[in-house]
This record gives structure tokens, sequence and C-alpha cells, in this order.
């Protein structure tokens, strides 16, 4: 491996090409991913809080909370695409 010379902070990000969404998906298709995606974090994320205790247990579900809102956000965006 080589090393990667350090970029300025203002350089365009250049994400890995290891794992690629195919540029043809359209946009209401990847939200619908996305929305599943943070639902099944939110559901690990909650199980897995329910076998710790104190401080890490809140620290969980803090971070659950979190995926929650994300969850809810893209639900919204998906209701204001194609309205019921």
């Amino acid at each position: 491996m080589t090393k990667k010379a350090k970029q300025s902070p203002d350089a365009p990000r250049e994400p890995s090409n290891i794992f690629l969404i195919a540029p043809d998906i359209d946009n209401h298709t990847l939200l619908e991913y996305a929305c599943v995606s943070l639902a099944s974090a939110n559901v690990m994320a909650s199980d897995f809080a329910r076998n710790l205790n104190g401080a890490q247990s809140n620290t969980l579900l803090g971070i659950q909370q979190s995926i929650m809102l994300g969850e809810l956000a893209v639900n919204r965006v998906l209701d204001n695409l194609d309205p019921p």
C-alpha cells in the first residue's frame, strides 16, 4: 500500500470505489433503501442496548435515537416526493 498525500480540506472528496451504487438508480429507490437500512440499524441498536448497562446502554440509545431521526427524515422526503 502507498501512503496518500495530505489533501487540502477544501479539496473535493473522492469516495472509495470499492462499493458502488449503479448510477442509473433513481432517487426514490435510493431513499427507500436508505429508509430500510436505517430501520434495520434502529432495531439492531435498540436490541443491542438492552444487553448493556448504565452509560454504555445510554450511549447506544442516543445513537439509536439519531438513527431513528434519520429514518424519519428519509420517510418525510419519500412522503414529499410521493404524497399518499
